[in-house]
C-alpha cells in the first residue's frame, strides 16, 4: 500500500507514502554524482545492501522525481536477455535520475531498455512495482505488465497500488461531479462545509486512496508554503495503526510520508513516530563526494514543548 501524487504548485512537488506493516531498514540516502556511473546526484529513501541504494523514491539535481510502488498482481518482467541493454528492476530508478533531467529523457531511455526480472540477492528479491515520474510540467507512470511496458501520461497526477492505471482512472471517472459545492442561493438549504466532497470513498484500498489522491490533487489550491501543503494532501490518504491488518495481523501503517522538492532539489519527510519534517537537501558538499550519505530515520515524536 502506497500513494504518490504530483503537486504542481511552485515548481513542482511529488509527494509520496509508504504503507507496509514491516521495514527494510530504509534510510534517507544520498548518492553523489559519479557513484554508480552516474551523471546526476540523487537522494531519496532507500535500503543501502552492500553498498547500493536501493531507492523506494528520489529526486536527482536536474529536478527529476521518481517513485516506485507497490504493484503485486499485474507487475511482469522481462526475463534477461540474451541481447539488448537490460536494467534490472531496482536499478531503474538510480539508472534513471542518474542519468536524466526531464521525463521526456527518461521516457526516451526508458524505451531502448529491456526491464527485466534479476533479483539483487536471495535477501532482496525483485519487487513487483510500477512507477511515478515528474518534472516541473509533466507526470507520467510507467508500468510492466504481461502485455508489455506502458508509458503513459498521468492527467490524476496520482497513483496507488492496484489494478493498472488505466483501470484506475476509469473508475475515477464515477466520480467527475465531486467538485467543491458552489455557494448556494438565499432560498437553497445550504450545505455542510466540505459539501463537494460527498460520495469521497473513506476506506483504505487502492481505488479509493487514489480517488482521494486525485480530488486533494486536483483542488489543494496554492499556499505561500507548498511543502506543507503537499504533507497535508497525503494526511488525507494516510494508514493509522490499526486501521488496516495484514494477512499475519500485523497492523500496516504509513511508515513515512515524503515530499520531494522538485526545485529546491531536497528531500523532506516526517516518519510515523516523528512527524517533524526533515530535510536533506542536493548540496556540494555531498554531490562531489565519493561515498553514501545516509541518515535514519527518527522514530520518537520530537515535540517543541513551550513551557
Amino acid at each position: 500500500m502506497c500513494t504518490a501524487l504530483f503537486y504542481a504548485a511552485g515548481g513542482g512537488y511529488m509527494g509520496r507514502t509508504l504503507d507496509l506493516e514491516y521495514g527494510y531498514g530504509e534510510l534517507v540516502t544520498v548518492t553523489p554524482r559519479g557513484y554508480l556511473d552516474n551523471r546526476y546526484g540523487m537522494v531519496g529513501m532507500a535500503a543501502v545492501a552492500d553498498g547500493y541504494p536501493l531507492y523506494y523514491d528520489g529526486v536527482n539535481e536536474a529536478g527529476l522525481a521518481m517513485a516506485g510502488l507497490n504493484f503485486p498482481h499485474s507487475a511482469r518482467y522481462a526475463p534477461p536477455p540474451d541481447v539488448g541493454v537490460e536494467v534490472a528492476v531496482h536499478r531503474l530508478i538510480p539508472t534513471l535520475l542518474g542519468r536524466c533531467e526531464s521525463v521526456d529523457q527518461a521516457v526516451s531511455l526508458l524505451r531502448g531498455l529491456v526491464l527485466c526480472d534479476r533479483p539483487f540477492s536471495d535477501r532482496y528479491p525483485t519487487a513487483s512495482l510500477h512507477w511515478m515520474l515528474a518534472d516541473a510540467g509533466r507526470s507520467v507512470v510507467v508500468e510492466s505488465t504481461a502485455d508489455g511496458v506502458r508509458i503513459m501520461e498521468n492527467p490524476a497526477r496520482v497513483l496507488t497500488n492496484e489494478p493498472p492505471l488505466p483501470h484506475q482512472l476509469s473508475h475515477l471517472s464515477h466520480y467527475a461531479n465531486l467538485t467543491p459545492a458552489p455557494p448556494q442561493d438565499a432560498w437553497q438549504q445550504p450545505l455542510s462545509r466540505g459539501g463537494g466532497t460527498v460520495g469521497l470513498p473513506g476506506d483504505f484500498t487502492s481505488p479509493a486512496r487514489f480517488v482521494r489522491g486525485a480530488y486533494v490533487t486536483a483542488h489543494a489550491a496554492p499556499t505561500g508554503e507548498p511543502i506543507s501543503q503537499v504533507f497535508r494532501m497525503m494526511a488525507a490518504v494516510a494508514v493509522p495503526s490499526g486501521c488496516v491488518l495484514a494477512e499475519d495481523g500485523r497492523p500496516v501503517i504509513t511508515r513515512y510520508t515524503a515530499c520531494m522538492d522538485l526545485r529546491g532539489r531536497a528531500y523532506l519527510y516526517s516518519t510515523y513516530g516523528c512527524h517533524r519534517l526533515r530535510g536533506v537537501a542536493l548540496r556540494p558538499s555531498v554531490l562531489e563526494g565519493n561515498t553514501l550519505t545516509i541518515y535514519p530515520l527518527p522514530e520518537q515524536e520530537d515535540i517543541l514543548w513551550e513551557n
